[in-house]
């Protein structure tokens, strides 16, 4: 028995050795894979440091943030107001009527465009009657007073008429051409077309156009009675050029100048853009929206601006030179408008600030912020606790 021992003794110490080889071999292995593991871990994107932020050299977070320094800009702002067609009221004309009068013809609609001379309406009226007669009748005395005062000067000059009737024939002339004179102005100022505009026996009066443009608006029709000299018959308004009409708030109106240049959109023509001058700053604010009615002249040649159309004016005003950045920097904290400022390399600080303006793809900086300070354009919002 002792030999059989003995015999398988090498056998067992082999195995032993093999188990206690292999234990070590994975004690070994398993060692490694936990210094793999560990070694594997992600490091941090950020780091914080009280308020401070950094972002360690070999962050992610290094390729997806941009900086950029902020810069000045003294550019011009753009004030942009609702605004609306109208006539110039310095070529609108209202054509009342000259004498109480029934209307019998109307010759123009409401729209169309007239030409200076071109017939209005044709009226009758007994005023005007009364006026050609007058004028009738002062050529005719007229006449007779110039034939009694020749026939006169050659009874004088044949030595056989007496003086005082030279003197009175000379005086009659004279009377009779001021009633003539008289008359004729009368009737010319109820006609455009003066005295050559009555025919029927003076019945019938002619209104013609004083100046070429558009009827604006149209209140009465043939067959109407036009009894009021106040009341207005129709309008006429030359549109060769217009007025944009705005409403300047007051606490604005310093910055708006007459002559000053002004861009003006209209909704009907989206894309394009007219330029115009202020040609006109009341003196008097409205009472209901204390706003100033400030008009600009636009040339309107090709007929585009028609009046009552909206339209919105821009005007350049000058301010001081500011801090701006780009609206990504930008980023809300609670209630407040912040930017993340870069304090030292990777570094950067929460600042809240607040702004103006935006324009031209840039943001006004009131307060918070200087030229030369250096934001996060980019990314800013993977800071954000």
């Amino acid at each position: 028995m002792n030999n059989n021992i003995s015999r398988h003794k090498p056998l067992a110490i082999l195995a032993i050795t093999l188990l206690i080889a292999g234990g070590l071999a994975f004690v070994e292995s398993g060692s490694k894979a936990s210094a793999s593991a560990a070694n594997s871990e992600p490091a941090a994107n950020f780091t914080r440091q009280g308020d401070r932020i950094t972002i360690p050299q070999h962050s992610p977070l290094r390729q997806r943030i941009a900086v950029q320094t902020v810069a000045s800009l003294d550019a011009a702002h753009a004030l942009e107001l609702p605004a609306q067609v109208e006539a110039d009221p310095a070529r609108t004309i209202n054509i009342l009527p000259p004498v109480a009068g029934k209307v019998l013809e109307l010759k123009v609609g409401l729209g169309d465009r007239v030409r200076k001379g071109q017939l209005l309406l044709v009226m009758t009226s007994g005023d005007f009657a009364q006026a050609t007669a007058d004028l009738q009748k002062a050529r005719d005395a007229l006449q007779l007073a110039k034939r009694i005062l020749e026939r006169q000067r050659g009874v004088q000059q044949a030595g056989a008429g007496a003086a005082k009737d030279l003197e009175q024939a000379e005086s009659a002339y004279v009377q009779a051409q001021a009633e003539f004179d008289r008359a004729d102005t009368r009737l010319k100022s109820l006609s455009a077309g003066g005295a050559t505009a009555a025919y029927s026996g003076g019945q019938r009066l002619n209104l013609v156009a004083p100046a070429s443009g558009s009827i604006t608006a149209l209140a009465i029709g043939a067959g109407q009675a036009a009894n009021d000299p106040n009341a207005v018959l129709m309008t006429i308004a030359n549109m060769d050029t217009v007025w944009i009409t705005a409403g300047v708030p007051e606490n604005m109106l310093a910055s708006i100048k007459k002559g000053q240049a002004a861009s003006i959109g209209l909704p009907a023509y989206p894309g394009e853009q007219f330029r115009g001058n202020v040609a006109f700053i009341s003196d008097v604010l409205q009472a209901d929206t204390r706003r100033a009615l400030v008009r600009i002249s636009v040339p309107n040649t090709d007929g585009k601006f028609k009046p009552n159309m909206f339209a919105n004016v821009s005007f350049a005003v000058a301010q001081a030179s500011a801090p701006v950045i780009p609206p990504s920097a930008l980023l809300m904290n609670n209630e407040n408008t912040t930017v993340f400022v870069e304090v030292v390399p990777w570094t950067f600080v929460r600042r809240t600030i607040e702004t103006g303006n935006e324009e031209d793809g840039s943001v006004r900086i009131q307060k918070g912020l200087q030229v030369g300070d250096r934001v996060v354009i980019k990314g800013g919002v993977l800071l954000n606790d």
